[in-house]
C-alpha cells in the first residue's frame, strides 16, 4: 500500500468520509482528495505531519502509534535512540550517566501526567 492509501484506508476507519476529515483538519476538500488520489509527496510536510498526528500514524512510516503514545514523544524517543546507537560503549556509558544526574534535578523532571 502507498502512503496515500494508507491514510485514505485510516481516515475512513476513523472518519464518516474523507470530506469530513478535510472539514475538521481544516484542509480544502479538494486539496485532500487530489494528494490521496495521485499520492501525497506534493502536499506541505506539516500537513502531512498534523494529518499523522489526528491519525495516530507514525509519519515517518504510516503505522499506527499505540493509543497512550504522543506522537511527539514518540519521535523524541526515536531520536534520541539514533544518537544513542551512535555512541560506542564509552560514549553509551557517559550518556547515561549524564541523563541519571539531569533526572535527579527538579530543573529537568518531566512533569507526570494523571
Amino acid at each position: 500500500m502507498t502512503k496515500a492509501e494508507i491514510l485514505k484506508a485510516e481516515i475512513l476507519k476513523q472518519y464518516k468520509s474523507v470530506r469530513q476529515f478535510a472539514i475538521e483538519m481544516e484542509i480544502p476538500y479538494s486539496t485532500l482528495v487530489t494528494a490521496l488520489d495521485r499520492g501525497i509527496e506534493g502536499m506541505a510536510y506539516g500537513t502531512v505531519i498534523r494529518m499523522c498526528d489526528r491519525l495516530n500514524l507514525n509519519p515517518v512510516d504510516f503505522t499506527p502509534l499505540n493509543q497512550k503514545s504522543v506522537l511527539g514523544s514518540r519521535i523524541m524517543e526515536n531520536r534520541v535512540m539514533q544518537y544513542y546507537i551512535r555512541l560506542n560503549k564509552t560514549g553509551r556509558k557517559k550518556a547515561l550517566e549524564l541523563m541519571e544526574d539531569y533526572a535527579q534535578l527538579d530543573k529537568y523532571k518531566a512533569v507526570e501526567e494523571v
